[in-house]
């Protein structure tokens, strides 16, 4: 069997150190006073903005060589993921913290149901485990919290429609990965999303300056540690990973998220929480093992 590549370096760190980033993503949409489809266009085009330079010096050779096809699924992509950061932000402003990440990292479930159909990855036993586990942990989580109606099942939706909007760019961007470098494919997806979300905000007419010095730190706060290091972890970690692990992997959010708005805004931590996180980890972990295991075989 052919060998894989071998990475430069560990891609379970990688993807650990996007897992916790990606956990302030939430808050730092909390603290911003705008929009949604504002926040969303200023976190995927400031990231944009910081990252080009970068990918014109070490990738314009990739980008330019790239097909018709490519372009029109990084365009893809990059419209699930604007579709992704809208829906799930505008979440933010009906239901609590928890509720919001636990809903929207449902894209195991999702993932799982849609991967025969997009992606050509195979779900190994321990994997489909995890997966279960991990909506299991979900719903143990947000036990507490979920809304029985009202506006905050209206954001309940929101997440949970953003949920499937993440798990097709997760799939989509498999494809991409495999054949384009880190930069290439991120600012070809970031900067997909950033058009199309800045296309809506100008078409719509809503603010865009003007706002409190607070507001500015957290969109700024959002594209750096959110979006950069949070988003491209684990966006570089699917060069070796399955979209499926990715998916199972990022449940580690909840967790994170849930922790600091305990910490910023006096939201509830209860013990159902606690039980569901260590639901997750497990999961987490069988989605690894069986990851591992699918790699091996495959050599």
């Amino acid at each position: 069997m052919k060998q894989k590549a071998t990475p430069p370096f560990n891609p379970s760190l990688a993807l650990v150190s996007g897992v916790l980033a990606v956990s302030t993503g939430a808050i730092f949409a909390r603290l911003a006073e705008a929009p949604a489809l504002v926040i969303a266009a200023y976190r995927v085009g400031l990231a944009s903005l910081l990252l080009a330079p970068f990918a014109w010096w070490q990738a314009r050779a990739e980008l330019l060589e790239l097909e018709k096809r490519d372009y029109l699924l990084a365009l893809l992509s990059g419209l699930c993921l604007a579709l992704h950061f809208t829906t799930w932000i505008s979440s933010l402003n009906y239901t609590s913290v928890a509720n919001s990440v636990v809903l929207v990292n449902t894209n195991p479930l999702w993932v799982g149901v849609l991967t025969p159909m997009i992606s050509k990855d195979r779900l190994t036993k321990f994997t489909k485990i995890g997966i279960v586990l991990s909506v299991i942990g979900g719903i143990v989580i947000g036990a507490g919290d979920f809304a029985t109606g009202g506006q905050a099942l209206w954001g309940d939706f929101l997440a949970l429609l953003g949920s499937i909007c993440a798990a097709l760019y997760l799939l989509l961007g498999r494809n991409l990965r495999r054949k384009l470098s880190l930069l290439a494919y991120v600012i070809l997806c970031y900067g997909s999303a950033a058009v199309i979300l800045w296309a809506l905000v100008f078409a719509l007419r809503l603010p865009v300056v003007g706002f409190s010095t607070g507001t500015y730190a957290a969109l700024v706060g959002m594209a750096l540690i959110s979006q950069i290091i949070g988003h491209t972890s684990y966006n570089w970690a699917l060069k070796w990973f399955s979209a499926s692990l990715i998916a199972v992997s990022l449940l580690g959010e909840p967790i994170g998220a849930t922790i600091l708005a305990y910490v910023i805004f006096d939201e509830g931590l209860t013990w159902t929480k606690f039980i569901g996180g260590l639901l997750i980890l497990t999961a987490i972990y069988l989605a690894a093992r069986g990851e591992n295991k699918g790699n091996r075989r495959e050599r």
